[in-house]
C-alpha cells in the first residue's frame, strides 16, 4: 500500500512538472512556429498551428526590411559591456561588504538593500534629466551609465563570498598575499559558480530591456532588438510572422548561454544564500 502512495505522489509530481513546462515551452513553441507562416496565414480559418507551406521569407525580411544587424550589434555591445561592468563592480563591493571592516558597512549595505524597494520606473525621469543636461541622450554612455552596476549582484556576490571559508584567505595573508591578490588569485577562481549565475542574469535582463532603452534611443540606429521589434506593430496591424521570426532569433542568445553555463548557474543561486 505505501508503495502504491510513493508511485501515485511520484506520478502525481512528475504530472504537475509537465504541465508546468508545457506552460513555459509553449509560448516559446507558438512563436517559433508562427515564424515559419507565411504572411496572412496566421488568422486564416481554420486556424493552422504548423505552417503549410513552410517558408524562411520572415527570416530574410527581417534581414533586409529593417536595420535588423544594427540592432543586434547594439543589444550584443551594451548587453556585454553591461555585463562584464556588474560582474567586476558587484564582486569587488560584494567581497567588500563580505570581508573588509569599515565605518558605516552595515549602514551602507542596509542602504543599497532599500534602495531595491524603490520601482525603477520612479527614478528614470531623473535620470533622464541629468543624461540630457550631460548629452548623452541617444548615446552609448546613456544606456549603460545609469545602470552600470545593480544592488542583486553585489548581495549575490556578497553571500557567496561569506560562504567561503575564511580559512583560505587567512593562508594567503600568512603567504604575504594582499587583499586584491587574494581576491585574485584565491577567491575568484572558486567563484566561478557564483560569477555565471550573475553574468547569465545580469546579460538576460540587459539583453531584454525595452522601456529604459526606448528612453535613451532616440534615432533608428541606436535602437537595440526590444526596442526594434515594436517597428512591426502598426497603427491597425501586426505583422505577426515577422515579429515572430525577430522573437525567435532573440531568444536564441539567452537560450544557448544558459544551456551552455546551466549546471554552474544552478550551482551558483544555489550556493548564494538565494534558495527558496
Amino acid at each position: 500500500m505505501h508503495l502504491i502512495i510513493k508511485y501515485a505522489k511520484e506520478l502525481a509530481l512528475h504530472g504537475i512538472l509537465i504541465a508546468l513546462a508545457c506552460i513555459f515551452i509553449g509560448p516559446f513553441l507558438v512563436s517559433f512556429l508562427l515564424s515559419f507562416h507565411v504572411p496572412g496565414n496566421v488568422f486564416a480559418w481554420p486556424l493552422r498551428l504548423i505552417p503549410h507551406p513552410p517558408t524562411l521569407q520572415n527570416y530574410r525580411d527581417i534581414w533586409t526590411s529593417v536595420p535588423f544587424p544594427r540592432w543586434l550589434l547594439n543589444s550584443t555591445l551594451v548587453a556585454i559591456i553591461f555585463t562584464l561592468c556588474n560582474v567586476v563592480f558587484a564582486t569587488l563591493a560584494g567581497y567588500a561588504f563580505a570581508r573588509l571592516h569599515f565605518a558605516g558597512r552595515n549602514l551602507l549595505f542596509t542602504v543599497f538593500l532599500g534602495s531595491l524597494m524603490v520601482p525603477a520606473h520612479v527614478t528614470m525621469i531623473p535620470q533622464f534629466i541629468l543624461l540630457n543636461d550631460l548629452n548623452l541622450i541617444n548615446t552609448y554612455q546613456g544606456m549603460l551609465l545609469p545602470k552600470i552596476t545593480q544592488v542583486f549582484g553585489i548581495f549575490l556576490m556578497k553571500q557567496f563570498f561569506e560562504s567561503v571559508p575564511r580559512e583560505l584567505e587567512e593562508a594567503a595573508e600568512i603567504d604575504g598575499c594582499t587583499k586584491i591578490v587574494t581576491l585574485v588569485k584565491v577567491i575568484l577562481p572558486i567563484s566561478k559558480p557564483a560569477l555565471v549565475a550573475l553574468a547569465i542574469y545580469t546579460f538576460q535582463g540587459n539583453w531584454n530591456e525595452f522601456l529604459w532603452h526606448l528612453i535613451v534611443a532616440t534615432s533608428r540606429n541606436m535602437f537595440t532588438l526590444p526596442v526594434g521589434m515594436a517597428y512591426f506593430r502598426h497603427e491597425f496591424q501586426v505583422d505577426w510572422t515577422i515579429l515572430m521570426a525577430g522573437v525567435v532569433v532573440m531568444a536564441l542568445p539567452t537560450l544557448t548561454i544558459f544551456y551552455m553555463f546551466q549546471r554552474l548557474f544552478v550551482q551558483g543561486i544555489a550556493t548564494s544564500g538565494l534558495k527558496g
